[in-house]
């Protein structure tokens, strides 16, 4: 499903115009990245976690020349899984 099918299916379910669903879905995703970027984690209770996590710096190797590189530490975002979903998955 890509970002137009989930508008059309929000818009569909929640009876309002592609249009609006689409600034909802928008306005979601940027409060959602916005707290993501300040270190605090998004819950939605039943579908999961939204959380920035911190990479430290680490030795890599460069495929083409077999070079070892430094690769730098950096914060990277991460989604953690309900309960309820994961178990929506396995049945």
């Amino acid at each position: 499903m890509n970002r137009e099918e989930l508008i059309a299916e929000i818009s569909k379910k929640a009876k309002v115009s592609k249009k609006d669903a689409g600034l909802v879905l928008s306005a979601t995703i940027e409060a959602i990245e916005k707290s993501v970027k300040k270190g605090e984690k998004v819950t939605l209770v039943g579908f999961g976690t939204f959380a920035s996590k911190h990479r430290a710096a680490r030795n890599g190797r460069n495929p083409q020349t077999g070079k070892t590189i430094k690769i730098a530490a950096k914060n990277v975002p991460s989604f953690s899984a309900g309960k309820a979903f994961k178990s929506l998955l396995s049945k």
